[in-house]
This record gives structure tokens, C-alpha cells and sequence, in this order.
């Protein structure tokens, strides 16, 4: 767990602490060209808040739980543990935890060249 240097090539090793409700996985200033990713734990009936992509895309791996995924213009759909969900650059969309019990998941967020 740590970094990994050689020639030039970086390689990020990090831990999900599940006792943590948000973990910045990656960032640019921890050199990535410009990926994101994080590992969210919310509790029932929880959100993320609406947010937009803006000019990146957006994948969302659901570890644990269910979740309503509401995408600007589309209909919303509810996903589980063991899904992927791709959100396309410039929109907007919320993650809320459905179930009874917490929602674990890790978003991928890569800027559109």
C-alpha cells in the first residue's frame, strides 16, 4: 500500500478503511493525468447530492447495497451490488441509498479530451 515509482511510471496502491464515509482514492495531484476516484459509504435514504459531470465521464462500481441512480433527462433506474453504471460527460445526476442498510461504492471519474 503506498506508492511505487520507476522511470517515470507511478503506481498507486490504497486500502478502502470501511470505517470512513468518503475516501479520496486518486486525484491529479497525486499523479494521475487527470482520473479521479473515491469510495463513498452512505446510509439509508442517503445522497450524494445532484451533481454534473461537467467535461468528464463517470463510472460508478456498486460494492455494497441498492441505489436509485438519477440521470439528468433519462429515466432513473435502481442498481445493486455487482453493477456498473457509466454517466456520460456534461450530466447531471444523484446517487440515493434505497436499502436498509448502508450503500458502498467506489465512482471513476476521467476528463473528456
Amino acid at each position: 500500500i503506498g506508492r511505487h515509482m520507476s522511470k517515470n511510471k507511478t503506481v498507486i496502491v490504497k486500502q478502502l478503511k470501511s470505517d470512513e464515509r468518503f475516501t479520496r482514492l486518486l486525484s491529479p495531484d497525486s499523479q494521475t493525468h487527470g482520473m479521479k476516484a473515491g469510495y463513498m459509504v452512505l446510509e439509508p435514504q442517503g445522497s450524494v447530492g445532484a451533481h454534473n459531470t461537467d467535461a468528464r465521464e463517470e463510472a460508478v462500481i456498486i460494492l455494497k447495497g441498492t441505489a436509485q441512480v438519477i440521470l439528468e433527462g433519462m429515466p432513473s433506474c435502481t442498481v445493486a451490488e455487482g453493477h456498473l453504471v457509466y454517466i456520460p460527460p456534461h450530466t447531471g445526476h444523484d446517487i440515493i441509498n434505497t436499502g436498509s442498510g448502508e450503500l458502498r461504492y467506489v465512482y471513476i471519474v476521467s476528463p473528456v479530451e
